[in-house]
């Protein structure tokens, strides 16, 4: 076979078990909400034995020990969970925890020794030192860029093989919340061919700041004692997120973080030029991602007003460990604007939706930003700081933030309006 039609065969093979995989997880997806465990349970392995190799399957794994558990089938329950854990690293341990389908495991030794698999993970993690900077993916992404401009018929095809099935922990995860599909990746990176051609060497230059970084890694610990440290992975994405958090670490877009001088800003459109960071701010988006895998110990809410301190108080925290705010364009432009912002704000901030404050890239416009959700939280968090005498404890009480509405209400932010 001509190793052309091989390639082609490959790429075709990985797509239709990606393709397969959404389709078999959506099925057993609709059989847990029917409560059809028993029948959901085979699916969700299929959807994990059809993933590409850039995805990873534990997600499926988990969903398939929660559904035996649930329909009773405890062997096969604790067979897929091991799977999970001890092959392909799950490690949400407070999920995992709070999770009722799993409690009829609960009392099996099995459930104990996975428990404290991933404890030993977490000590690890509280040692600054141990976190790793990791940044193949960028380095993998650069040498199939080459050959795309050397075979531009064939950029989906070489991108899969050389970039996304060598993918790290982190960009499997990164592809599957921020990425989505392989098309959508491809389709961006062709609308910005001058764009990617030029931030090479601004996304190399994440060695050279290693040091600036672990340095504020000890700033942190300083400020709150359980800080835990992952990896963290630097990657190319699509330009949607410049960083996220998932259970393997920190996973940062540095596409999204490469402005210098010289730079073309002309493909981007009017989000993705406001919203392109200098690359000498990579450490600060480290810490404000860092800040956010710090909050597993919040009480969930599904309010604008949670959203907001989420990310207002990562900006908050980055900005004493960092001495910079990573949302200083919000700042800047509704500092002239607070009462209307706060006015706005508390029409909305108790309702089950925070679209028209975060994640509103299409809001966008030249005379407005985006995310003007993470201005008030920052504004929030400071307020409260500020009037706490044990600076410590406030920060503590930030990240494990278990009542939103009396967080604001100690914080007396809305009494400067009156």
């Amino acid at each position: 076979m001509k190793p052309v039609f091989l390639f082609f065969i490959l790429l075709l093979s990985a797509a239709c078990a990606c393709a397969q995989s959404a389709v078999f997880s959506k099925k057993a997806d609709s059989l847990y909400l029917a409560k059809n465990f028993s029948a959901a349970a085979p699916l969700y392995i299929k959807a994990a034995k059809n993933t590409a190799r850039y995805e990873t399957p534990k997600g499926h794994y988990y969903n398939a020990a929660c559904c035996y558990a649930l329909s009773g089938n405890k062997k096969l329950a604790k067979k897929y969970l091991k799977l999970a854990v001890e092959k392909y690293g799950y490690s949400n341990l407070d999920n995992m925890q709070k999770d009722g389908d799993l409690v009829s495991l609960h009392t099996d030794p099995v459930w104990d020794k996975l428990i404290k698999e991933i404890q030993q993970k977490r000590i690890a993690l509280h040692d600054p030192r141990r976190s790793r900077l990791v940044t193949d993916d960028i380095h993998h992404f650069w040498k199939a860029y080459d050959r795309v401009l050397t075979d531009t018929a064939r950029r989906k095809e070489i991108f899969v093989r050389d970039y996304f099935n060598q993918a790290s922990p982190g960009l499997q995860d990164y592809f599957a919340t921020k990425i989505g599909t392989i098309d959508q990746f491809v389709r961006n990176q062709a609308r910005k061919p001058r764009f990617y051609a030029a931030i090479r060497q601004n996304t190399l230059a994440i060695d050279t700041m290693k040091e600036e970084i672990y340095g504020y890694f000890d700033k942190l610990k300083s400020l709150y004692d359980e800080a835990t440290f992952p990896d963290i992975y630097f990657l190319i994405g699509r330009w949607n997120s410049a960083g996220t958090v998932s259970d393997n670490g920190l996973l940062l877009g540095v596409d999204q973080i490469a402005k210098s001088p010289g730079i073309p800003e002309d493909e981007l459109n009017i989000w993705e030029r406001n919203n392109f960071t200098p690359v000498k701010k990579i450490p600060v988006i480290v810490i404000h991602e860092l800040v956010h895998f710090q909050q597993s110990k919040m009480k969930e809410d599904t309010t604008l007003l949670f959203y907001a301190m989420v990310e207002g108080m990562a900006d908050f925290i980055c900005e004493l460990v960092t001495g910079s705010n990573p949302s200083q364009r919000q700042q800047d432009w509704a500092q002239t604007r607070r009462r209307q912002v706060w006015e706005d704000f508390q029409k909305e901030m108790y309702l089950q939706r925070y679209s028209n404050w975060i994640a509103n890239g299409n809001q966008e416009t030249a005379d407005k930003p985006a995310d003007l959700g993470y201005y008030m939280g920052y504004e929030i968090c400071k307020a409260y700081y500020e009037k706490a005498t044990d600076k410590k404890a406030a920060i503590k009480e930030m990240l494990e933030l278990q009542d939103p509405k009396a967080f604001l209400e100690k914080s007396r932010y809305g009494e400067r309006f009156k």
